[in-house]
């Protein structure tokens, strides 16, 4: 069994950071099944970061649920999606 990370990134339209923080957060609880791990991070410019863990069976297969986009006004750009594949894990012992 394999891991796949998914990652969310959008920026907020000016002084709307903390609402898409919040709307992400929310979006994240109402996925149609909980991943195995997730996490919420902000950054510099507004800037929401979301990545969530699932387990596949071989490689990059599968379809995991997804975060949609925001309503056009709380963000400056559409939103970048990644895939990932896990090679290797470590963890502090």
């Amino acid at each position: 069994m394999g891991t796949v990370a998914l990652m969310w990134e959008a920026r907020a339209a000016d002084g709307r950071g903390n609402e898409l923080l919040e709307w992400a957060r929310s979006q994240v609880l109402e996925l149609e099944r909980d991943p195995v791990r997730r996490e919420v991070f902000r950054a510099p410019q507004d800037r929401v970061l979301v990545i969530t863990w699932w387990e596949a069976a071989e490689g990059l297969a599968g379809e995991f649920p997804q975060i949609p986009e925001p309503a056009a006004d709380l963000i400056t750009r559409p939103v970048h999606r990644w895939r990932f594949e896990s090679v290797e894990a470590a963890g502090r012992a």
